[in-house]
């Protein structure tokens, strides 16, 4: 088995170099590097942060003048007859965007880059609400109706916009499908680990990763992803329903109540946030192009904006007009980003443990241990820390389940693009399977996260390599439903005010004449 993982690391390596390669290049090239300021952004940085704010002047900054109108379009409550209604899809997308990014990778951020990271992430996440609003308005334009759901996204829209080429459709599938493999294993191996962190933190005491706890634990979840990823949209759905507000309002009030209890440290974060996001101080390398640039790769693996992945849930949720989902889903960038991601900026700078004798400790550790032990820091002494670990282990477990519920219903989701034999079908579901349980044998064998990690950072650049081009190519769709959208004329979304053949809205429009 360790000659096995040896292999698997060996492998994750090499893709790690290639992610690096995405992610940084040109910077990685000295003649480009010293170039004053444009050298610090690399292509993948200009492409995403420069999207965002294209999109944001080009749709004058919707993300902001109607972010009112998404919060009222999530308090209506109407039932939906095929599809899903506004708020499942949010809760649905919300499952996949606040996963263990929102802990792992903000701490990752902030312990390479400095606390000047999260400001990065601020600025990368407001205007990431207008890409989310884009792609999420595209996805609802060219959505398809499957029996009494309604399926949709990056394979969906990628096919319209490319002259209905069929072969753009399966690609961008099977695009879809290796982007959730190489996520897989890392919310496999979080969905675990951290039910052992939590028997610790509720026993006090240690306990071994090949322990029965870990193989019950390794059992339940695959037969509680069959059941519930299995059985279509719907049922996974009410699920997130549930799960989604419970483990946002744990996380939420457990990191207020450190904020409160730390309440002189505040006027410092906000110092240290602000100066160091042009000069970060020498022990997290100095330089602004590194605070950049964690700012912008873990915001973007934290909120998804630009990647298209959360554009099938946005597309399954049977919306009023197509901009209505698009004004959601800037929402669930803001929750994602601006307030979740920012409550766990505010634990590990407010801790501010590289200030103390044990920072060099502090940087050795994982990154969950750099999270619990700034926590312990704003809890020193107390039977608090018990509290916050267990609130927070509980969080993360939920994280890292939601995630793979999502990837899973989506990765079918393409697969039924590509082929709709069962057998095809079949396959996919043992393989996804066979990914995660991998991902939970890293975890049991005592493995370091850090591979699986790398696999997930290539995911996320990879595609969103493959959507932003898209987003380029359909945005005169999305203008033309934003104009109409924005007339509030009382007429419906048809194929005459999209500019191109919507069948779903033609037919919305007929039930709605009659």
């Amino acid at each position: 088995m360790q000659a096995l993982f040896d292999a698997i690391n060996a492998v994750c390596s090499k893709i790690q170099v290639i992610s690096d390669l995405f992610w940084d290049f040109p910077a990685n090239f000295l003649w480009y590097s010293s170039i004053p300021i444009l050298g610090n952004f690399s292509l993948a940085i200009i492409l995403l942060l420069g999207s965002g704010i294209f999109f944001t002047c080009k749709l004058r900054f919707i993300q902001v003048r109607y972010f009112r109108h998404g919060m009222q379009v999530l308090k209506t409550r109407k039932a939906a007859t095929t599809g899903i209604t506004p708020l499942a899809a949010f809760f649905l997308s919300t499952a996949m965007r606040v996963g263990p990014g929102n802990i792992l990778g903000v701490t990752g951020a902030i312990s390479i880059g400095g606390p000047g990271a999260l400001f990065w992430m601020w600025v990368s996440a407001f205007f990431g609400m207008a890409t989310a609003y884009t792609e999420s308005t595209l996805a609802q334009i060219f959505k398809e109706k499957k029996g009494d759901e309604y399926v949709g996204g990056l394979a969906f829209y990628g096919k319209r916009l490319l002259k209905g080429s069929a072969a753009a459709g399966v690609v961008l599938s099977l695009m879809y499908i290796i982007y959730a493999l190489l996520c897989f294993p890392a919310q496999g191996f979080n969905t675990v680990s951290s039910i052992g962190q939590i028997a610790e933190a509720a026993t006090g005491k240690t306990i071994s990763t090949d322990s029965a706890l870990y193989w019950i634990s390794f059992a339940v979840l695959m037969v509680a992803m069959v059941v519930i990823s299995w059985g279509g949209i719907r049922k996974v759905t009410r699920v997130t329903d549930i799960l989604v507000p419970i483990m946002a309002v744990i996380y939420v009030m457990t990191v207020l109540v450190l904020i409160v209890v730390n309440f002189t440290r505040i006027p410092w974060f906000f110092y240290a946030v602000f100066t160091e996001a042009f000069k970060p101080e020498a022990v997290f390398g100095g330089a602004f192009g590194v605070a950049l640039i964690q700012g912008v790769k873990r915001g973007l693996m934290s909120n998804e904006a630009g990647q298209g992945t959360i554009t099938m849930p946005a597309a399954a949720a049977d919306a009023a007009h197509p901009c209505d989902q698009g004004c959601v889903q800037a929402i669930g960038v803001f929750l994602d980003t601006i307030v979740i991601c920012t409550l766990t900026g505010f634990v590990v700078i407010m801790g501010r443990v590289w200030l103390t004798d044990n920072a060099a400790a502090w940087f050795d550790l994982g990154k969950l241990p750099k999270y619990l032990a700034s926590a312990t820091e704003l809890t020193p002494g107390t039977t608090f820390n018990t509290a916050v670990s267990l609130l927070i282990s509980v969080c993360f477990g939920l994280f890292a389940f939601t995630c793979l519920l999502g990837f899973i219903s989506f990765t079918e989701i393409c697969a039924s693009r590509i082929s709709t034999k069962k057998s095809f079908i079949l396959i996919i579901r043992i393989l996804c399977m066979v990914v995660v349980s991998f991902g939970v044998l890293t975890s049991i064998a005592g493995m370091d996260l850090g591979s699986l990690w790398d696999l997930s950072d290539f995911a996320n650049i990879l595609i969103a390599y493959c959507n932003i081009p898209l987003l380029y190519i359909g945005f005169s769709y999305v203008k033309r439903a934003t104009e109409h959208f924005e007339r509030k004329d009382g007429t419906p979304f048809t194929s005459k005010i999209a500019g191109t053949d919507v069948p779903v809205w033609d037919e919305k429009a007929g039930n709605a004449h009659e």
